[in-house]
């Protein structure tokens, strides 16, 4: 997904992740769109997946934690997230997906501004679990 995001906005995305001073674990950070539709880039950095007692969970809830503060902070509308981790970094599917929905339910209410959030699943597996825990999250609230 990263390369694909670099190479449609152009190189000066590149030229600003460089000025970051990189990202930790869990962390995202926010640049420029250039070439891109969106104004902005949230650049989150997903856990590498170790078996699940290595605070993974925890750490991949944080990316979408921070990346909801960051449209906060912003005061951005709307986010597209892909299912971050799930790819070459090995996080569960299943597992991710809960932790997306949840937590960025859970965020929501400290961006009120932030009135669109969009799971981009390149896969119709993720898609699927996607859209069970967001029918889950529904039945829970009400």
């Amino acid at each position: 997904m990263d390369g694909a995001i670099h190479r449609a906005a152009g190189p000066q995305l590149l030229a600003e992740c460089r000025t970051l001073g990189g990202c930790a674990t869990g962390d995202a950070k926010i640049t420029q769109g250039y070439l891109l539709p969106a104004r902005h880039v949230i650049h989150a950095v997903g856990p590498v997946w170790r078996g699940g007692a290595d605070g993974e969970d925890e750490a991949l809830a944080s990316c979408y934690r921070r990346s909801i503060a960051l449209c906060r902070h912003h005061d951005l509308s709307s986010l597209a997230f892909c299912a971050i981790s799930t790819g070459i970094y090995g996080f569960p599917p299943d597992r991710a997906a809960g932790i997306a929905i949840s937590t960025s339910i859970a965020a929501l209410a400290a961006a009120p501004a932030l009135t669109q959030v969009v799971f981009c699943c390149f896969s119709d597996v993720s898609a699927r679990l996607h859209e069970a825990e967001l029918g889950r999250a529904r039945t829970c609230a009400g």
